[in-house]
């Protein structure tokens, strides 16, 4: 699955393949399905409240940016080889709107681990 999606003025290809979750633990050595169910127990509160202003500390005790980070990368990664090292490619924005650019990945986090439907 892939799409484009706009950071800080830059267009970004993200795509997601049978490779991405392999390319993830080669990377950051972190298991990607242990990563995104912890993403998705923090994420649920959020989803609730509809505004990241209503969370309780125990819900943003959850929440590890560095692992949305992390997915932002490696989706980057898997549809152009040729972006650098995860914080050599984050320096390259003035801004990084990560509550913004959630909703924008979900689809492809989620295609990692569903099957298509004959």
């Amino acid at each position: 699955m892939e799409k484009t999606i706009e950071v800080d003025g830059k267009k970004i290809p993200l795509k997601s393949t049978g490779a991405t979750v392999l390319r993830y633990k080669q990377q950051f050595g972190k298991d990607y399905f242990g990563e995104l169910l912890k993403m998705t127990k923090a994420i649920e509160p959020m989803k609730k409240n509809k505004k990241m202003t209503n969370l309780a500390d125990s819900d943003l005790s959850l929440l590890d940016f560095e692992i949305l980070y992390n997915f932002i990368w490696v989706l980057a990664k898997t549809a152009n080889p040729t972006i650098p090292e995860p914080l050599e490619w984050l320096d390259g924005f003035d801004s990084f709107p990560i509550v913004e650019i959630m909703p924008e990945i979900e689809d492809l986090l989620a295609a990692s681990i569903q099957t298509k439907k004959k």
